[in-house]
């Protein structure tokens, strides 16, 4: 005979059963991978406001930076999670969302384009925000005589290509000449002539009016060498008065924009200046987080700290107690009482009083007090005047 099958219980519970959530598994399999970034060296510690391009470029060649506490090399690249070191300092390169910004500035005459000038002349990093792990770099110079657009970025990827010559980014200036440039003259510009660094020439120009003895022309260049507009005009012999940028590519110098101040362009523009020369739109980068060493506990013995050790008795502080005693005092009261007595006393005395009353008795006469004397003063061992002898 078959064994029979042993008969599962009834229950009553009549609860609908959850489903098994997916293991973790699963989830790995549908969640995508980060895209692997690596970027170089002197670019990360650019952006992270460490210096310049190639000023960081001449220190890693000398052997002054460090990656996982070795020697780094020009052109070496980073991961995340690598350790860059400077001058005793260790950052750690982790993965961020990109987020920069991007100033309009509108330059007046006298200030330099330059962090610290060594005459003492006034910059225009002066007038700027502060930012955090990060600095700015301007895009494009302008020398001391030349006013108008100059654009500040925290984007160290797009200052370099708006700047450099293979991205074609033109800029537009407003000239003030002194006397006007005949046709022969300005084809010359147009068609190029040679400077003391090579060629150059005008992309475009066009005559904005003017009379006497100044007359104003709006050129375009595609370069930016140094004084190169005024050096171009120089050629032709014609000196410039007055030199005021107010474009560069897609920017344009804000017309309310006043001499002296700034203005910060939006996300989206700051996109537009990306996607102008053909840089991809804003995602995740590499940055650099610093690693601070933890304080530890009893390192420069014999100094004083500025925080109390744990455990310590308060010091007793003179004054009223803040408590009122409880209980009869013991002990005879030590010292004289001071101050006055307020209020009547309650009851009668017991015994004969000590000492003299209080308060000083008149006398008989009604004239001063016991024990002083009218112009003179009692002296000891003689009886005050009113005051007969006996008792």
């Amino acid at each position: 005979m078959k064994p029979k099958k042993p008969r599962r219980r009834a229950t009553t519970d009549t609860r609908p059963r959850r489903r098994r959530p997916a293991g973790p598994q699963s989830a790995e399999l549908s969640a995508p991978a980060a895209p692997f970034l690596s970027d170089r060296l002197q670019k990360v510690m650019a952006a992270a406001g460490l210096g310049s391009r190639r000023a960081l470029e001449k220190r890693i060649a000398d052997g002054e930076v460090t990656i996982n506490r070795q020697r780094a090399t020009l052109g070496q690249s980073v991961v995340e999670g690598a350790v860059v070191g400077l001058e005793g300092r260790n950052w750690r390169v982790v993965r961020k969302a990109s987020s920069h910004r991007t100033l309009i500035y509108n330059k007046p005459e006298g200030e330099v384009t330059s962090r610290a000038d060594p005459e003492g002349r006034p910059t225009v990093f002066d007038r700027l925000p502060a930012v955090k792990d990060a600095r700015w770099v301007a895009i494009g110079r302008l020398d001391i005589n030349t006013t108008g657009l100059l654009i500040l970025t925290t984007d160290g990827e797009l200052a370099n290509s708006m700047m450099h010559p293979s991205s074609n980014v033109d800029r537009e200036y407003a000239c003030r000449i002194r006397g006007q440039a005949s046709p022969e003259q300005l084809e010359h510009l147009r068609g190029g002539v040679e400077l003391d660094d090579g060629p150059a020439s005008f992309s475009d120009i066009q005559a904005a009016g003017g009379s006497g003895e100044n007359h104003w022309y709006h050129v375009t260049i595609m370069e930016g060498r140094n004084r190169e507009v005024r050096r171009l005009w120089e050629s032709q012999g014609l000196t410039v008065s007055r030199l005021k940028r107010v474009r560069y590519g897609a920017a344009f110098l804000p017309r309310r924009l006043r001499m002296g101040h700034w203005s910060e362009i939006t996300p989206q523009e700051h996109a537009v200046l990306r996607e102008d020369v053909g840089l991809p739109a804003i995602g995740e980068s590499l940055a650099l987080e610093e690693i601070r060493q933890p304080a530890t506990r009893g390192a420069g013995r014999g100094k004083p700290s500025g925080d109390k050790p744990r455990g310590m008795p308060r010091a007793k502080t003179r004054g009223k107690p803040t408590r009122k005693p409880t209980g009869k005092p013991t002990g005879k009261p030590t010292g004289k009482p001071t101050g006055k007595p307020t209020g009547k006393p309650t009851g009668k005395p017991r015994g004969k009083p000590r000492g003299k009353p209080p308060g000083k008795p008149r006398s008989k006469t009604g004239g001063e007090p016991a024990g002083r004397s009218r112009g003179k003063t009692a002296r000891a061992g003689t009886r005050p005047p009113g005051k007969r002898g006996g008792r």
